[in-house]
């Protein structure tokens, strides 16, 4: 935790207006943010709007073509509680912060789909998720856990019931008995990142495309100097590998079909559908997402340590997703593939320890006044989110920008820590929002 504790706060430290919410002035410091995918913009928008220069250099940016899209755009972007379906988070301090980091991620993501023109323009929905069991919830330990944070959590419209695998046409004999729902952001990720971009930009934010290889720490000062920045924030996924020098990183490959969803060739669905990894007899996952107004997505897979993009229809791993898909909802069956784009695949930014939100714990060597000094980095990472990326997002950033001011005052850094909290029977709804007016729209402490 920073030793300096500022939340987001609509109309103060943070805005959804197209610009910043504290003006920079010619005295502001600047910040270097290296990664362009959803982290990195994120990032960039909540420290514009606390009055920094933010200055974003990516190797590459979202494309909306026949290219390879980013692992941003990839994503199948619906807002989970953790762990993710993919059932990949394992690491408890992470975890236990994921927690945290969601809810503040969820209340911004669910004041942006609020606001119809807004949530227009960004490709925001909420919509009802849901989950289903093999059998009895309470049989399964972990996911009954989880439940009961969920309804604790303070996200909207939860409710259990059998009910729902008949309301949803689920097929029996899959294997469902318990399920339960709530809603849940889902973000059309193209039309998001479109969004964020432009967003960030109107803010205020100056955009590179340029290649920085080699770690970061190694030539802190070099880069500190070429870019006129003060702090550097490390939002490059997979790419920490050799950015950050961590060799836990790893991919972990993951793939969507997509099909139309416009309710001529089997009932539209409307609402998110999903058996998690740890849930399913043969720990494999059914994935099932409305994308927006007529692309459904169908997944999925995570398949850790696979660095080869060459999915294709007929890949024996998408056809046991599909056959997965469509043994769970049969509707599916006679569901037609998105002609433009019917297979998307991605590298997961996976790492061992899950998530770091941390500043870089390696001194550095600088000369001060002549005289060689350690002194604390100016790197801090934010990386490692695996499947995770848009529901953590500003959950992430809040604290980043606190670790910035720690930075600026030359505090030494420290390890990620987490306070213990109390079992889940004694947690009420985190205090991460706070209404201030109901007369005052989008004005809320996250």
């Amino acid at each position: 935790m920073s030793v300096v504790d500022q939340p987001l706060t609509l109309g103060e430290n943070f805005s959804l207006e197209p610009f910043a919410q504290q003006s920079p002035d010619a005295s502001s410091l600047t910040i270097l943010i290296v990664g362009g995918g959803v982290t990195g913009l994120i990032n960039a928008w909540v420290l514009l709007d606390r009055g920094y220069h933010v200055t974003v250099v990516s190797k590459e940016w979202a494309s909306f073509t026949d290219r390879q899209r980013l692992t941003s755009q990839i994503a199948g972007a619906l807002w989970e509680f953790p762990p993710a379906v993919c059932g990949q988070h394992t690491d408890i301090l992470s975890l236990k912060k994921s927690k945290r980091w969601c809810m503040v991620a969820y209340d911004i993501w669910a004041a942006i789909a609020s606001n119809p023109s807004l949530a227009a323009l960004a490709g925001v929905q909420m919509r009802a998720s849901n989950f289903f069991f093999p059998c009895p919830i309470e049989d399964l330990p972990a996911q009954h856990h989880k439940m009961k944070e969920i309804a604790k959590s303070g996200v909207h419209g939860f409710r259990r019931s059998t009910d729902l695998i008949h309301k949803h046409g689920i097929d029996p004999r899959y294997g469902a008995v318990d399920a339960y729902e709530h809603l849940a952001p889902v973000i059309d990720t193209d039309r998001c990142m479109e969004w964020l971009m432009l967003l960030v930009q109107s803010k205020g934010a100056k955009f590179l495309k340029k290649t920085i290889t080699g770690d970061l720490f190694s030539q802190e000062q070099d880069l500190l100097n070429r870019f006129s920045a003060d702090v550097i924030l490390n939002c490059t996924g997979l790419s920490a590998l050799s950015l950050a020098g961590d060799k836990t990183c790893y991919p972990l490959r993951g793939a969507l079909i997509r099909v139309v969803n416009d309710g001529k060739d089997f009932p539209k669905v409307e609402s998110s559908l999903a058996i998690t990894a740890d849930a399913a007899e043969d720990n494999e996952i059914v994935f099932i997402v409305p994308r927006n107004d007529n692309i459904l997505l169908i997944g999925g897979v995570a398949q850790p340590g696979r660095w080869d993009l060459n999915l294709t229809l007929d890949s024996p791993e998408i056809q046991r997703m599909r056959a997965r898909a469509e043994a769970f909802l049969p509707s599916l069956k006679h569901a037609r593939l998105d002609p433009d784009y019917p297979i998307a695949q991605g590298l997961r930014p996976a790492r061992e320890k899950n998530i770091r939100v941390e500043r870089e714990l390696r001194t550095p060597t600088v000369d001060l006044h002549g005289e060689p000094t350690e002194q604390p980095s100016r790197i801090i990472h934010d990386y490692g989110h695996g499947g995770s990326g848009w529901s953590l997002s500003f959950g992430c950033a809040a604290d980043v920008a606190n670790l910035v001011k720690d930075v600026l005052h030359n505090l030494p850094a420290s390890k990620m820590k987490v306070q213990e909290t109390a079992a889940v029977k004694d947690v009420a709804a985190p205090p991460r929002l706070n209404q201030r007016s109901m007369d005052a729209p989008l004005r809320a402490r996250f």
